[in-house]
């Protein structure tokens, strides 16, 4: 019996170790600190740290995720760093927002979830910003926030408008966004390609790596335009015929006939007075058919040159805006355009 208690024994003893090395090994329990910073206009920095038994995880995901309007949106997603933490900024729509952050737990770790959800108030309009970046077939392009050109040429950039991923998770149906731009010199214009941008509901603030294109911000290419002077005159058409005008011959011949008849007949004592009225009328005729004439001038001179678009520099504004039928949503940024 006693041999028998033996291989018993052995037995479970090797059913033990087949089940103890089966069974997985109990994850480590993380704290994941959600931290807020200052608010600016409708952008939120956010700073999360994940810890395990008071050391930093250095890897793993986590997900910013939002209580707004009765519903549950994720605003962002980011990899922790080497140091267990990860900063991140996002967009808020106006309203009251509950911010929590989630780490997704990895091999070995655990998840966790932020236990104290931070309270953001935005009173602010943030449905969505706009945003200018150089444009990579542009010849000229924006650097620093500045768009400089020589008068007769054309420069162009990106236009990303970025909609809050809160406001579009309340959209019921697409939402049109008109740019446009203001604060141009003379003799200059701007131009949207397309004009008008699609947002959806799925349209996200970001593009991450990989995205279809159909969640991405829209974007529009705008180019401002300037103009160099004109270097050839136009100059009308010179009529057919004698160049002698006809309406100015039926102003002066009766002027300098009436001038020689008052001069016959006049009295000695009021040919001086009735000579200086005449040559009144006379000059005044004269004038209306000289180059004192915008359309004497237009006709022997011709239009001025185009003036090129004045040097100097301008602060642009480019909007963009859209309705829902009952308010007008805008929001805009600018640059500024240096013209040599």
């Amino acid at each position: 019996m006693r041999g028998k208690n033996c291989r018993d024994s052995r037995l479970v003893l090797i059913a033990g170790l087949v089940i103890a090395l089966a069974a997985p090994a109990l994850a480590v329990s993380t704290t994941t600190t959600l931290a807020a910073g200052t608010l600016s206009g409708c952008v939120q920095p956010l700073t999360v740290t994940v810890m395990a038994a008071g050391l930093p995880v250095t890897s793993g995901t986590v997900n910013i995720n939002d209580q707004f309007n009765g519903n549950h949106v994720q605003l962002a997603s980011a990899a922790l760093s080497s140091s267990g933490s990860v900063s991140v900024s996002v967009d808020l729509a106006a309203g009251s927002h509950s911010l929590t952050a989630n780490f997704t737990g990895i091999t070995g770790y655990a998840a966790s979830t932020s236990i104290s959800a931070i309270t953001v108030t935005v009173p602010t309009e943030c449905e969505f910003s706009i945003a200018i970046s150089p444009s990579s077939t542009a010849t000229y392009t924006l650097a620093s926030n500045t768009l400089t050109l020589t008068a007769g040429q054309s420069g162009s950039f990106t236009i990303t408008v970025a909609p809050s991923v809160d406001y579009t998770s309340t959209l019921t149906a697409p939402m049109f966004v008109t740019l446009s731009c203001s604060g141009l010199p003379d003799g200059a214009t701007c131009s949207a390609t397309p004009e008008s941008l699609e947002i959806l509901s799925t349209t996200l603030d970001s593009c991450p790596s990989g995205s279809p294109a159909s969640v991405c911000p829209p974007t529009s290419t705008m180019v401002i335009q300037t103009y160099a002077a004109s270097t050839v005159k136009a100059t009308p058409p010179t009529p057919p015929g004698n160049r002698s005008n006809p309406i100015a011959w039926a102003f002066l011949l009766p002027g300098a006939l009436g001038l020689g008849g008052l001069a016959f007949g006049a009295r000695r004592r009021r040919v001086l007075n009735r000579l200086l009225l005449v040559a009144l009328v006379g000059l005044v005729t004269m004038l209306g058919t000289t180059a004192c004439n915008p359309r004497y001038y237009y006709l022997n001179h011709g239009p001025p040159a185009n003036p090129p678009t004045p040097t100097g520099t301008y602060t642009v504004t480019v909007t963009a805006q859209s309705s829902n039928g009952v308010t007008a949503l805008q929001h805009s940024t600018t640059f500024v355009l240096v013209v040599n």
